[in-house]
């Protein structure tokens, strides 16, 4: 009986191919964290050289208006500047080295020493405020306004000297505080690092001065607390892509366990006779496993209704002998003493023909039973061989050629000389004289045709012949069993037999599987 469906194995994702997209998608899930804190840290350094940028702008234009009072002209050219900064491609430099003290001054010190000066109250009220460290440097690199440092160079700084060159420089630097670490649960800033801006101050295309500033940006934690709603989306998004992960592995995995959990319940109680394939069974090796099961369901539902009908074949073909033995019996023992001697003999033959039916048709259902029961092997046969074998205690006579039956089969030798000596029966019971064997080989598949000469099968018997218990000979003993034990034999080694159309006689097909011999 064929199998009711069958599901399309290559529209389906592999099991392991499944986990590994789950997996993936799990662990993307706390990279794409990292990735937005990483996302907003940078976007928080960036805002933080932008508010420098800015102060620097504000800080160069009023040190160009002191060093005005003091005869500079002024061109009014300004070029906006950018922030730079990017913490994937920006390299995170040491803390900057100390001030040096100055030994002599150049003779233009004065000048940006004295606008340095009446700068510094602006300067410290702003640091203040923005708790920026701010430092005016004149042309030479020396500072003239700040907290500390004053008259101090910062000439050999790499960002400094960038800006007195006319370039606006910005760095990362490791920041190493003189106080204790926060505490875990401060919001205060704790970041590691310090952005450092040198802002030249030109005019007239000469650098006039740089204005050196420096920042810690916001902790990210507080800034996250500042932003909590945008956060709180996220985490909401996350946590929909995680329950449509999980909806995704109970709709591929979970629910087509449970459909075929009920059906394989449904059948032992009975509702259903056999297991269906799932339409949609999520994997592909969920498929397969459907398909098994319907597969097996199928086999013992077929099991079942062979053991039933054989049962019942069994039961007629005991109950027919059985019956006449006992009425014969019964007969015997009622008139047996005014029962003429050549009766009493006849009855007495009916009895031993009865009792040598049912001896042969109990060896005959052990030999079906043992065909059913038989396990494939690794064993394998020489076709040649066996029936060169059969040849010599054959009562017809075997035709084949030797070469073109120098082939291995897989089968045991046993059990292809027990068919072949079944079907040279067969063909002797039918007034055959001669078989005649030939080969064909497809690829890997043996074909072996079996012609006798004898009487041959009626059109009308040929689709019952292996049928179990049908016989035409059954007054001259035949059980119906023969074809049937062949048929169980070559199904245990995963081949077949079929009957064609032939006059005269009958021909057999057998199919094998060729052996392939390992050296």
């Amino acid at each position: 009986m064929p199998i009711n469906a069958t599901p399309h194995f290559k529209r389906l994702f592999r099991l392991r191919t499944l986990l590994m997209i789950v997996m993936l998608s799990v662990l993307l899930l706390p990279l794409a964290s990292l990735y937005f804190f990483r996302f907003y840290e940078n976007e928080l350094i960036q805002k933080t050289e932008l508010e420098l940028i800015t102060q620097s702008a504000v800080f160069s234009a009023i040190y160009r208006e002191f060093k005005q009072q003091n005869q500079l002209e002024q061109d009014g050219h300004y070029t906006p500047v950018t922030p730079q900064l990017e913490l994937s491609k920006q390299a995170i430099l040491p803390r900057r080295s100390e001030a040096k003290v100055v030994l002599n001054y150049p003779e233009n010190f004065l000048l940006g020493w004295e606008a340095g000066q009446k700068m510094q109250n602006i300067v410290l009220n702003t640091q203040q405020v923005t708790l920026a460290g701010i430092r005016i440097l004149d042309e030479h690199g020396i500072v003239v306004a700040g907290r500390t440092e004053s008259g101090m160079s910062l000439a050999h700084v790499d960002e400094v000297q960038q800006a007195l060159s006319g370039h606006y420089a910005s760095v990362l630097r490791e920041r190493v505080s003189d106080e204790p670490p926060p505490p875990l649960a401060s919001l205060s800033r704790g970041t590691g690092i310090r952005v450092f801006t040198a802002f030249p101050m030109i005019n007239q295309e000469k650098v006039i001065g740089v204005v050196y500033l420096s920042r810690t940006p916001p902790n990210i934690v507080k800034y996250l607390f500042e932003i909590k709603q945008k956060v709180f989306f996220f985490a909401f998004l996350l946590l929909g892509m995680t329950i449509l992960i999980v909806l995704f592995i109970s709709s591929r995995l979970s629910r087509p366990i449970r459909e075929l959990m009920d059906q394989t319940q449904k059948m032992i109680r009975g509702e259903v006779e056999t297991i269906g394939v799932m339409q949609h069974p999520g994997t592909y090796e969920l498929a397969q496993l459907s398909h098994s099961f319907s597969e097996m369901s199928q086999i013992l539902r077929q099991r079942s209704e062979y053991i039933q009908q054989f049962a019942s074949h069994v039961s007629h073909e005991f109950k027919t002998p059985l019956t006449s033995m006992q009425g014969t019996l019964e007969l015997l023992q009622e008139h047996i003493d005014d029962m003429p001697k050549q009766q009493q003999q006849r009855f007495l033959s009916n009895l031993t023909g009865d009792t040598e039916r049912l001896k042969n048709l109990v060896n005959r259902l052990l030999e079906q039973g043992r065909a059913d029961a038989l396990q494939n092997s690794i064993e394998t046969t020489n076709i040649a061989q066996v029936l060169e074998q059969l040849q010599v205690t054959s009562q017809l006579t075997l035709i084949f050629d030797k070469k073109l039956l120098d082939i291995n089969v897989n089968i045991a030798p046993a059990a292809f000389e027990s068919v072949l000596s079944n079907l040279i029966d067969n063909s002797f019971q039918h007034n055959s004289t001669q078989i005649k064997f030939e080969l064909i080989q497809e690829k890997q598949q043996i074909y072996l045709n079996i012609q006798d000469n004898g009487s041959g099968i009626s059109t009308a018997n040929q689709q019952r012949v292996f049928t179990p218990f049908f016989t035409t000979r059954r007054e001259n003993g035949g059980t119906g069993l023969g074809l049937g034990i062949i048929q169980s034999t070559l199904k245990a080694w995963g081949g077949d037999i079929q009957l064609k159309d032939s006059k005269p006689g009958a021909l057999f097909i057998i199919h094998l599987k060729e052996a392939v011999i390992k050296s």
